[in-house]
C-alpha cells in the first residue's frame, strides 16, 4: 500500500517515512502452532465427594422401646362360629389309622391278619353263633330285602364272645365320594382276627357323613358275621322266598305330599307308615 507524503514533509523525513511503512508492511507473521481447529479440552467430569458414615450409636433400651412403632392389639375372633369345615369332610376324613412300629408286641391289626383260622372257637361260641335267627327280628325293606337289625348283630357277638371280647379294627382311612362312604374293618375276637370286610353308607348333604360313618361300620360288621355263620339264612334264597310268603306282603300306598301312588314290602304285622298311607287301588 503507497503512503502518502504530504508536500510540507520534507524529503529526508519523507523518505524516513516511506523506509518505515515499507518495513512494517512486508515483516514476517507469526503463526500460532496451535491448530486452527483442534478439538477442544472438555472440562473434567463431575466426581460426587463419598459421603462420610457416622458410625452408629448403640441407643439404651428405654430408647429404643420409645422410638419402635406401637404393637397393634390382637385381632378379636368373630362372634359368628364359621361351619365351612363340616363341606370340607366331603373331601375325606383323614382318619388313616396310625401305623405301629415293627418292634412293638402290639398287633398292627391295619395289616395283620394274626391268629386267622388259628383253631375254631369253643362249642359254647359256636352254638351262640350259629343259633337260627328268631323270625320276629327279621325286618323288610320297602323294597322287598329282607335283614336283621345291626344291633341285633352286636347282640349276638356279645353273647358268644363277652362284651369286650371282640371289636372292629379299621384298615384305611374313610373314603367319601360325592353320595356315599366307605372303609374297610377287621372283626376281631378274643386278640384274633376274624374276617375282613369293606363297609359302606349314603348320605344326602355333608352334615350327615358323621352319621353315615357310624352306618359304614355297622354294615362292615354285619359282612364280617357273614363268616361266623351268624344270619346266614338271609343270603339263603329258599329261607328268602319262604319267609316273604308267610311272613311279608305286598300293598299299594300313595304319598302323603306328592299324591304318587306305588307298590311297598312290609311284614303282615306291621302297619303303613309317614309319609305314605294305604291305599286300595293302584291307579
Amino acid at each position: 500500500m503507497a503512503t502518502i507524503i504530504p508536500r510540507a514533509v520534507r524529503p529526508a523525513q519523507a523518505s524516513k517515512c516511506l523506509r518505515s511503512s515499507i518495513s512494517s508492511s512486508f515483516a514476517p507473521r507469526q503463526f500460532s502452532s496451535t491448530p486452527r481447529f483442534a478439538a477442544t479440552v472438555s472440562p473434567p467430569a463431575y466426581v460426587r465427594k463419598p459421603a462420610t458414615v457416622k458410625p452408629a450409636v448403640a441407643k439404651p433400651a428405654a430408647a429404643a422401646a420409645a422410638a419402635a412403632p406401637p404393637t397393634p392389639p390382637p385381632a378379636k375372633e368373630p362372634a359368628t362360629v364359621d361351619h365351612s369345615s363340616i363341606s370340607d369332610m366331603s373331601n375325606g376324613l383323614a382318619d388313616e389309622p396310625l401305623l405301629l412300629d415293627e418292634g412293638s408286641r402290639q398287633v398292627d391289626w391295619t395289616r395283620s391278619f394274626h391268629g386267622l383260622s388259628a383253631q375254631p372257637f369253643s362249642k359254647e361260641a359256636a352254638e351262640v353263633l350259629l343259633a337260627p335267627i328268631t323270625l320276629d327280628d327279621v325286618e323288610v325293606k320297602p323294597d322287598g330285602i329282607i335283614y336283621l337289625p345291626e344291633i341285633k348283630y352286636r347282640r349276638i357277638l356279645n353273647r358268644a364272645f363277652g362284651p369286650g371280647g371282640w371289636g372292629l379294627a379299621p384298615r384305611g382311612e374313610t373314603i367319601v365320594t360325592p353320595k356315599s362312604i366307605t372303609r374297610e374293618y377287621a372283626l376281631v375276637a378274643h386278640g384274633r382276627l376274624v374276617s375282613v370286610a369293606r363297609g359302606e353308607q349314603d348320605y344326602f348333604s355333608p352334615e350327615g357323613i358323621p352319621t353315615a360313618t357310624e352306618g359304614c361300620k355297622s354294615n362292615a360288621m354285619m359282612r364280617c358275621c357273614k363268616d361266623l355263620g351268624v344270619a346266614s339264612e338271609l343270603w339263603d334264597p329258599r329261607y328268602i322266598r319262604k319267609f316273604m310268603k308267610e311272613k311279608a306282603k305286598q300293598v299299594w300306598v300313595e304319598h302323603l305330599v306328592t299324591k304318587k301312588k306305588k307298590q311297598i314290602w312290609l311284614r303282615k304285622d306291621d302297619e303303613v307308615k309317614y309319609p305314605f298311607k294305604e291305599s286300595k287301588y293302584g291307579s
